[in-house]
């Protein structure tokens, strides 16, 4: 689907990557490569370390649909800095041909603020793009410039559909949220204050689905766990086509 962002098109692939066809730009947030790896080493959990193939399918497959000349990957690209020094083998391989075969950016998350050097590609805290800022974790308050984030793995429910809870972007034509790309990630509801408190104004929300993204105003989403109502607006006959 395509939207505008201070006045520049953007693609919302239902991968949940972005791409910005003028720069053949793709983006990606939250990767969390390792996690399930990250998990076991500190006995949080136990989860089979397949995250991180998974992720690559997808990556893989995006960078062969959309060609982009650059990527830039917004910050948590791995799960932790061990992970992210650790990484060997096929997986190593397999991520550096991605980097390697174009110009790579990452930027610096909260919970991989270094990279190693060995996958290649440059490290900043901030990229900024005909006055649009990409960055880790959204700015606090309005933007000050109209801004990229991630960070806060934004998902959307429908009303009346229990089940219905899908990673979405999340933006008001000046701030554009993404929805985390990794595989084992999970999400805040937009209905949240972290997410909504972000646009005083309103939002949409557009969900990733198989084949196709879908807008839907932030008002007719359904509110935190209370499936058939949308906050202050009563019930909704929204549906979403096929």
């Amino acid at each position: 689907m395509l939207i505008r962002l201070a006045g520049r098109e953007m693609l919302l692939d239902p991968s949940g990557a972005l791409f910005w066809p003028e720069k053949r730009l793709l983006v990606v947030a939250d990767l969390h490569l390792e996690k399930a790896v990250a998990l076991a080493r500190s006995g949080c959990a136990l989860l089979p370390p397949h995250d991180t193939a998974s992720t690559l399918d997808r990556m893989e497959a995006v960078i062969a649909r959309l060609d982009p000349e650059t990527v830039v990957s917004l910050g948590d690209g791995f799960h932790d800095a061990a992970a992210a020094r650790t990484l060997e083998g096929e997986l190593f391989d397999r991520l550096a041909g991605l980097v390697r075969g174009r110009r790579w950016i990452w930027l610096a998350g909260n919970h991989d603020p270094t990279i190693p050097l060995a996958l290649g590609g440059a490290l900043l805290d901030v990229l900024a793009l005909d006055g649009i800022r990409l960055r880790h974790a959204p700015s606090a308050g309005p933007p000050g410039e109209p801004e990229i984030a991630g960070h806060l793995h934004p998902k959307a429910r429908l009303p009346r559909r229990r089940s219905l809870a899908r990673p979405c972007f999340v933006g008001d034509g000046r701030r554009l949220l993404l929805p985390a790309f990794g595989a084992f990630t999970g999400g805040l509801d937009v209905r949240d204050a972290a997410i909504a408190g972000l646009f005083a104004d309103g939002f949409t929300a557009w969900l990733t689905g198989e084949r196709r993204v879908f807008a839907v105003p932030g008002h007719l989403l359904a509110a935190g766990g209370e499936p058939g109502k949308a906050a202050g607006r009563g019930r909704s006959r929204l549906r979403l086509r096929p």
